[in-house]
């Protein structure tokens, strides 16, 4: 699988985010917000998280008018996945591939700590290493992951089994307890916690593995 991961000024999970894919497999390419196109022959994109451009104006609505984010919007528009973590995610709200907002943590404190999280959809490439009711551990570090939608919307996001994984406890606010949400064809995930940061014991959990181990046997099978 080829894999790109973008990065922003004030990104700071995109090494993290490029190690877990190389571990899963993945041949990564790293590719700078001022670049007007991704490479040829893409599979995957990556968006990290981090604070791009400082979280100035909106978080993540500078970055979602780089150069590059032109050429990330066609790479989802014709089918190709996209994985959007914490600012990444903040930023595919953003860019209109997914739904929604990210806004102020209930709490309007920054938070940082280990969370469990339900599996919701275990159809897709994202989850397909997990089993639908599963909890897994990933990290969180945010002051803006508190995700919003319309009444509406959330119930439309439940209808079409397009929450991916719901907060155990939730720490934010967002709306139906959502940490991620999924796209309607399935190929863009976004999600609030950090998966890249649970791939290696010595950081204190590998739940995020399954996550990056089926991404990439489920592009190569394809």
């Amino acid at each position: 699988m080829r894999a790109a991961v973008i990065v922003f000024p004030g990104s700071n999970c995109d090494r993290d985010l490029a190690v877990a894919f190389e571990r899963a497999g993945a041949d990564v390419t790293m590719v700078w917000h001022k670049d007007d196109h991704l490479p040829e022959g893409l599979d995957m994109v990556a968006v990290p998280g981090g604070f791009s451009f400082g979280d100035y104006l909106r978080c993540g609505a500078i970055a979602a008018r780089s150069p590059i984010t032109r050429s990330l919007i066609r790479h989802g528009e014709r089918g190709g996945y996209i994985l959007g973590v914490c600012n990444g995610f903040q930023v595919l709200t953003e860019t209109g591939l997914l739904p929604g907002a990210l806004i102020r943590n209930a709490g309007l404190k920054f938070i940082c700590k280990d969370v469990e999280l339900n599996v919701e959809n275990d159809q897709t490439a994202f989850t397909q290493g997990y089993s639908k009711g599963e909890q897994v551990t990933f990290p969180i570090a945010h002051h803006d992951g508190n995700y919003q939608v319309p009444d509406e919307k959330l119930a439309e996001l439940r209808g079409e089994g397009r929450i991916g994984f719901t907060y155990a406890d939730n720490p934010n606010g967002s709306a139906g307890d959502i940490a991620g949400v999924i796209s309607r064809n399935r190929r863009v995930l976004g999600l609030m916690p950090h998966p890249e940061r649970a791939v290696d014991a010595a950081h204190g959990g590998t739940d995020g593995v399954a996550m990056f181990s089926a991404l990439v046997e489920s592009v190569v099978a394809a």
